[in-house]
C-alpha cells in the first residue's frame, strides 16, 4: 500500500467512524412526529445516505481543539476550553448536517432533477408541496437543534448568528448561479465569490463553529471558517474537473453533463478567456443524449487550452491555503486527519 492510499484509507475510516454516531444521532434530534408524512419527507434524504462530510468537520475540529483522543467515548457531554465545562457537539454536527439537507430538496426542485443519492428526489417521492414544506422544516429545525448544545447563552447567539448568515450566503450563492447560466461574461473572480456562498461557507460553519461554542479566541475561530472557505472552493472546482475527467459509472451521473447544461465552471470561464468558443464545445443539448465521444472532443479541446491544469492547480493551492489555517489548532492526530481529509477532497472528489 503506498503512502496515498494508507493516508486515504485512513481518512475514510475516520469519516466512518464519525458519519455512524451522525447516523444514530439523526433521528434523536429529528423524530418522526405529526404530521408524519412532513417529517417523512424532511427525513427521507437524511435517511438515504450521505458521506457526512460536514458534520465530520465539525467533530475533528472539536476533538483537536480539546486534544481528546479520536472519536471520545461521548460527543454529547463534549469538554469545552473552560474548565469543568461541557456542551453537546453532536447536536451542533448534526444541525450542519440538517441544513446541508434542506439545501438538497431546494436544489433538486429547483433543477428539476429526478434523483438525489441514488433514491428519487424528494418532490418525486412525495410531491412539490411537501418537498418544498420539508426543506423549510429542516431549515429551523436546524436552529432549533442548535439551541440543544448547553453552551452559555452568548455563545449560542454567536453561533446561530453564524448558522443564520450561512444560509443567507447559501441563497446568494444560488442566485448568482442561475443568474450565471444567462450570462456569458462570467468572470474567474466572481465564479469564485459565487462558489464561496454556495457550497463553501457550509464547510466554513461547520469548522468555525464547534470553536466557537467551545469559547475559542477569535483567532481561532476566523482561522478555522477560512479553512473550510479554502477547502470548500477548492473541492467545488475539483468536482468541476472531475465532471469532466471521471467515467460516468464512477460518477453516478453522465460524464460532462456540466457542460451539455452549458454551466459556468471555473474550466469554461479560463477557456473563453483564452478563445475557446465554449459554447460548441458540447452541440447536443441534452444530457441523455450526449455520447462520450463528444465529451471526449471538448475534453481535449479544454487541455489544449490549460484550462483542466489551471482548475487543478487552482482547487490544490486552496486546498494548500486552507490547511494552512489549521496552524492555530495542537499538533494531534484529529488535525492531521483535518489536513488529510482536505487533501482527499481534492484527490478523490467524487
Amino acid at each position: 500500500m503506498t503512502d496515498t492510499e494508507a493516508r486515504e484509507e485512513r481518512v475514510l475510516e475516520a469519516v466512518r467512524e464519525r458519519r455512524e454516531l451522525v447516523n444514530a444521532a439523526i433521528p434523536e434530534e429529528l423524530p418522526v412526529v405529526e404530521p408524519e408524512r412532513l417529517y417523512e419527507a424532511s427525513r427521507y434524504l437524511l435517511d438515504a445516505g450521505g458521506k457526512r462530510l460536514r458534520p465530520t468537520v465539525s467533530l475533528l475540529v472539536a476533538e483537536a481543539l480539546a486534544a481528546t483522543e479520536p472519536v471520545p467515548g461521548d460527543y454529547r457531554s463534549f469538554p469545552t476550553l473552560v474548565d469543568g465545562e461541557e456542551i453537546d457537539l453532536m447536536a451542533a454536527a448534526v444541525s450542519v448536517e440538517v441544513i446541508q439537507s434542506f439545501t438538497l430538496i431546494h436544489d433538486d426542485i429547483m433543477d428539476d432533477d429526478d434523483l438525489r443519492r441514488g433514491v428519487p428526489a424528494v418532490h418525486q417521492e412525495y410531491d412539490l408541496e411537501t418537498a418544498i414544506l420539508a426543506g423549510d422544516t429542516l431549515y429551523s429545525k436546524a436552529f432549533e437543534i442548535m439551541l440543544d448544545t448547553n453552551a452559555p447563552a452568548e455563545r449560542t447567539v454567536r453561533a446561530l448568528d453564524v448558522l443564520a448568515s450561512t444560509c443567507t450566503h447559501i441563497c446568494e450563492g444560488q442566485a448568482l448561479d442561475v443568474a450565471f447560466e444567462t450570462r456569458d461574461d462570467v468572470l474567474p473572480d466572481e465564479y469564485l465569490d459565487m462558489v464561496e456562498q454556495k457550497t463553501a461557507v457550509l464547510y466554513g460553519a461547520s469548522a468555525c463553529l464547534p470553536a466557537i461554542l467551545m469559547g475559542a479566541d477569535d483567532e481561532t475561530v476566523d482561522a478555522l471558517y477560512g479553512y473550510g472557505i479554502d477547502i470548500g472552493r477548492g473541492f467545488q472546482i475539483q468536482d468541476d474537473v472531475l465532471d469532466l475527467t471521471v467515467p460516468s459509472e464512477t460518477l453516478g451521473k453522465q460524464r460532462g453533463s456540466d457542460l451539455v447544461e452549458n454551466k459556468q465552471t471555473l474550466l469554461t470561464l479560463h477557456a473563453r478567456e483564452h478563445g475557446v468558443d465554449v459554447e460548441s464545445l458540447v452541440e447536443t443539448d441534452s444530457v441523455e443524449a450526449v455520447t462520450e465521444a463528444e465529451i471526449d472532443e471538448a475534453v481535449a479541446r479544454l487541455q489544449e487550452a490549460g484550462s483542466i491544469d489551471y482548475a487543478r492547480q487552482t482547487a490544490a493551492e486552496l486546498v494548500e491555503s486552507g490547511k494552512s489555517r489549521l496552524e492555530v489548532l495542537p499538533e494531534n492526530e484529529s488535525r492531521e486527519l483535518l489536513e488529510s481529509l482536505a487533501d482527499y477532497l481534492i484527490e478523490r472528489g467524487y
